[in-house]
């Protein structure tokens, strides 16, 4: 059975330090989301009742630390890690600590910079088009080799949904990796190989970044929402993997592809609607091949349709059903904790209609999906009242 909120939960307050390649302090990044976030809320950090920390890098005691920048106010400061999930799964706890009654305001911090880790599969090559790529690329490539084999999925499909997420990501101010032009599907297959099929403008761009957000019960929102439209969140749902005969531990194959349709579904049945309700979606799209098995997980499509969707344009801005409309992890990048509360920015700013020229036409419902290290999924349903 999904989990289930006692009352209902809005975001009130979203903000984001660009994602980067810079060098810049991951507790520097997070001063700037969170006071960005508050900002944006219109409240004061003492109306903010529990802290959330998402990171994968930060020493011990990091995430109380950072609060401290805010004010000392005594709250409960909680450290949230949970690989490619961490964001998602901070921001569902805070959900879950309004929903539940335990606090009327709470706010989730995700921050990293991924150079600052060891031992994460990145490559440290600065060639065409990449900044450094990280998670283990042989086994999305092995991954993709398979969908290419069963499904018929050629190289200049998973290049297209590469290319899509680099032109999305040219208007998002956030985005760690804006080029100054059209990116074609030649232009991404000519970049540097990194594991057959996947070139490095396919993968996923590791650095550094921070966002935030903040969410409130109705009373709150009401309050503080001055005219602008309420974004409520409903669905918030995380599950991991149920044992089947046969079950395989990594991938979308068997186990951990079920999860994701379990995970979806139980999303879905919380919301009250169906993939068919949704306007736009982000996705965990570290290689193309993810983004496109993810399109028949979540249900958007028959399963092997994926393929069809990207060659009609459905995924794209202007398209059906936009997916990683800020670039996604692709472009808009990857820095670990930081990146599910970057899907929540910007569905909120889409569904309050503040995401200019990447607006996505009339949005009002919203998803959210994040993996984190193949066992974990985090589907989250937000939508404008």
């Amino acid at each position: 059975m999904p989990s289930k909120l006692a009352r209902d939960v809005y975001v009130i307050g979203v903000g984001m330090h660009a994602f980067n390649n810079n060098g810049v302090a991951a507790a520097l990044m997070a001063d700037v989301a969170g006071v960005n976030a508050l900002d944006d809320a219109g409240i004061e950090f003492p109306e903010v009742g529990a802290l959330f920390n998402g990171h994968l890098g930060g020493s011990m005691g990091a995430g109380v630390h950072i609060a401290k920048e805010f004010g000392l106010t005594g709250i409960p400061v909680t450290h949230v890690e949970n690989a490619s999930a961490t964001g998602s799964c901070a921001f569902g706890e805070a959900v879950h600590a309004v929903g539940g009654g335990r606090v009327e305001v709470a706010m989730a911090l995700g921050f990293d910079d991924m150079n600052k880790l060891g031992g994460i599969g990145r490559s440290r090559g600065k060639r065409v088009g990449a900044e450094d790529v990280m998670l283990p690329a042989a086994f999305f490539a092995m991954w993709a080799t398979r969908r290419m084999h069963e499904v018929g999925t050629t190289a200049e499909t998973f290049a297209a949904i590469a290319a899509k997420n680099w032109n999305h990501a040219r208007e998002n101010p956030y985005a760690q990796r804006r080029a100054d032009h059209d990116v074609t599907i030649d232009e991404v297959l000519a970049s540097t190989m990194i594991s057959y099929p996947h070139t490095s403008m396919m993968a996923c761009a590791s650095g550094g970044g921070a966002a935030a957000a903040i969410v409130a019960s109705k009373e709150v929102a009401e309050r503080v929402c001055n005219g602008r439209p309420m974004i409520r969140v409903t669905a918030s749902q995380q599950r991991s993997e149920t044992y089947t005969e046969g079950h395989v531990f990594l991938g979308a194959v068997i186990g951990p592809a079920q999860m994701t349709r379990d995970t979806a579904s139980d999303a879905y049945e919380q919301a009250g609607l169906g993939p068919d309700d949704l306007d736009l979606v982000q996705i965990h799209d570290a290689f193309p091949v993810e983004e496109l098995v993810y399109y028949e997980l979540l249900g958007i499509c028959g399963d092997g349709d994926g393929d069809r969707l990207v060659a009609e344009g459905a995924t794209s801005l202007g398209g059906r059903i936009p997916f990683s409309t800020d670039g996604g992890l692709t472009a808009r990048g990857h820095p670990g904790g930081p990146t599910g509360l970057a899907q929540i920015h910007e569905t909120t700013l889409q569904l309050r209609h503040e995401a200019g020229v990447r607006q996505v036409e009339d949005a009002s419902t919203g998803l959210c999906h994040m993996a984190g290290a193949g066992s974990v999924c985090v589907v989250h349903v937000l939508q404008r009242t």
